[in-house]
């Protein structure tokens, strides 16, 4: 095996081991919240900055999904992140 496939699996990895953590930690949200429907997406958002927040890891994450998905993707997160703040903001 090269070393850029194997560059390439060790991404891998760590990404899918990250999203694993954040994945389990947005259910702990879901389920502190009473599981609540309609949430899932601030889960996702608050559950991801505390996982990456505490990872020495988090840019090579961050570089990876930026990599991997289409920028008509990062149009519609923004949109999403931005309305749930702009929510949070206004039920302050």
């Amino acid at each position: 095996m090269d070393i850029n496939t194997r560059r390439q699996k060790q991404k891998a990895l760590i990404t899918e081991l990250l999203e694993r953590k954040i994945r389990l930690h947005a259910q702990q949200l879901y389920d502190q919240r009473g599981q609540a429907e309609g949430t899932a997406l601030q889960d996702w958002i608050q559950a991801e900055s505390e996982v990456l927040k505490k990872s020495i890891l988090a840019p090579l994450y961050r570089r990876t999904r930026a990599e991997s998905q289409p920028s008509e993707e990062f149009d519609n997160s923004d949109f999403a992140a931005t309305g749930a703040s702009s929510s949070e903001a206004g039920a302050n």
